[in-house]
């Protein structure tokens, strides 16, 4: 810790290194440490566990989570910041592992180790939403994941049936595991300070995740289904197979998309299995 604690500001660090946020690749930094020992706080990490970091940029939350004992697989796609990591690494020395890759094309299990993995990030804007699906659906199932996103992204991900933030992203998630948003954080938290505020999302898996198939058959039925959120469910629904598919699966076809439960679309995509 007494390393930790011996590292210049996040500030300097960016000054000395001469390196800014890059728009092109959604980056605003969280400088301030209160913040992020808040958001380590909540992703309820300490010694002993592992975590995987998604674009830790100049490493404000790296630092808080190594702060807490545990050990951090930070995967940066951006080249300039691994001499900053680096620094960092050699501060906590066997906890921080840098990986430079594409988090997209990542491997999660494989850097894992075969260990349980919490993910905790300050995500990309421009890769938030399509990162949490990959985390959601794919092979990996992390322990927990306590994510940043843009304030209308966390809120679609927890909207309950008939907001108007509900559609697809809240039935896959919802399907998949259990969240909450857990913090508000403003734009004037970060550097440099984007056109929105944020929130971060604290997400459980479900024991219950649905299979594979019957996941891909839940993408089908939400793509379809809010594809064109305006219209009937027998509209909507047609190419998949309409009225048939709401009566097997006992839904009213004169219902819209935003009307119905998770529950509700994972019978439809049950049918569609079929």
């Amino acid at each position: 810790m007494s390393a930790l604690a011996d590292l210049p500001p996040l500030r300097e660090s960016l000054d000395a290194h001469g390196l800014l946020a890059r728009k092109s690749l959604g980056q605003h930094f969280l400088l301030d440490l209160n913040i992020t020992r808040k958001i380590a706080r909540l992703a309820a990490v300490g010694e002993g566990d592992l975590v995987i970091e998604v674009g830790p940029g100049p490493g404000g939350l790296t630092r808080a989570l190594l702060e807490t004992g545990a050990e951090v697989v930070a995967i940066e796609k951006d080249e300039r910041f691994l001499p900053l990591l680096q620094e960092l690494a050699a501060a906590a020395p066997g906890r921080l592992r840098v990986e430079h890759a594409d988090a997209l094309a990542a491997d999660e299990a494989a850097l894992a180790g075969g260990r349980p993995a919490h993910v905790v990030s300050n995500l990309p804007y421009n890769v938030g939403t399509p990162l949490l699906v990959k985390w959601l659906t794919g092979d990996f199932r992390p322990a927990a994941m306590t994510l940043m996103f843009q304030k209308e992204v966390a809120q679609r991900i927890v909207a309950a049936p008939g907001a108007s933030a509900y559609g697809r992203l809240a039935v896959i998630a919802q399907a998949c595991a259990d969240g909450q948003i857990v913090m508000d954080a403003p734009a004037r938290a970060f550097t440099p300070p984007p056109k929105v505020d944020s929130a971060v999302v604290r997400l459980t898996p479900r024991a219950d995740r649905p299979a594979p198939a019957r996941l891909d058959a839940l993408q089908a039925v939400t793509a379809a289904a809010f594809g064109q959120r305006r219209k009937m469910l027998r509209s909507s629904l047609k190419p998949l197979g309409g009225e048939a598919l709401c009566a097997a699966a006992g839904v009213d076809p004169a219902r819209r998309a935003e009307t119905l439960s998770v529950a509700e679309f994972l019978a439809l995509a049950d049918q569609l299995g079929r």
